[in-house]
């Protein structure tokens, strides 16, 4: 089936698969793409999708939606195009085409980009990963130091992996080719990397490093 893979930030935040004849995206809690940002119309834009074609219609929104980097009013999805809603990209995959993130967890309308796929001890929050391209072999963990779940750890043997409360702090962890980076993903509390602040920028993991997220300490390692 057709699918967007959803990211802000160059971090990819989860894949929705469209399995209905018309997909809603905006802020309003009652779509069935719901993008918690201040800049997403409540009514932002809708899928239709007819056989293998989908078609994008922006709804009339305050600061339009952009497909690779024009502003559109409706519009036909080619694989591979880029969607634009905000900070949000989302990239349009067609039925036929395979990609990287193949096989991920299935995300069911309605559902919204601070809803995380899986659920970790409640101290920590919640989580979710996008697998690992084949040949890569980083690996790391985090455990946690406080709470509830402190000795719990999660190993990070995935592209990204999301940690956090959705609606109070989201950050995902980012594996790359030398390394693990963290971002804040949204929230109104940042996390901190050693008692520092990170900012928007994504930032560079040591092993060791100490992370607190919520009200959650945790600690980084890399393998």
């Amino acid at each position: 089936m057709p699918k967007m893979i959803v990211s802000i930030d160059g971090v990819v935040i989860k894949e929705v698969q469209l399995t209905k004849e018309r997909t809603t995206l905006g802020r309003r809690p009652y779509n069935d793409i719901v993008i918690d940002n201040l800049a997403v119309s409540g009514e932002h834009a809708v899928l239709q999708m007819a056989g293998h074609v989908v078609t994008l219609e922006d709804l009339n929104s305050t600061n339009g939606t952009y497909v690779n980097g024009k502003a559109v009013k409706k519009q036909q999805l080619q694989s591979g195009d880029t969607i634009e809603v905000g900070k949000y990209k989302i990239r349009f995959i067609a039925e036929l085409e395979s990609s990287e993130y193949d096989k991920t967890m299935v995300v069911k309308p309605p559902v919204s980009i601070s809803e995380s796929l899986s659920t970790v001890p409640a101290a920590m929050g919640s989580y979710q990963s996008t697998p690992m391209q084949a040949g890569e072999s980083l690996a790391g963990s985090i455990k946690v130091l406080s709470g509830s779940a402190a000795g719990r750890e999660v190993s990070l043997t995935k592209v990204v992996t999301t940690i956090g409360k959705p609606g109070v702090a989201v950050a995902a962890i980012t594996r790359r080719p030398h390394g693990f980076v963290l971002a804040h993903v949204e929230g109104g509390t940042f996390p901190t990397l050693n008692g520092n602040p990170v900012s928007a920028e994504p930032v560079t993991l040591k092993s060791g490093d100490v992370l607190e997220l919520a009200g959650t300490q945790m600690q980084f390692f890399q393998v």
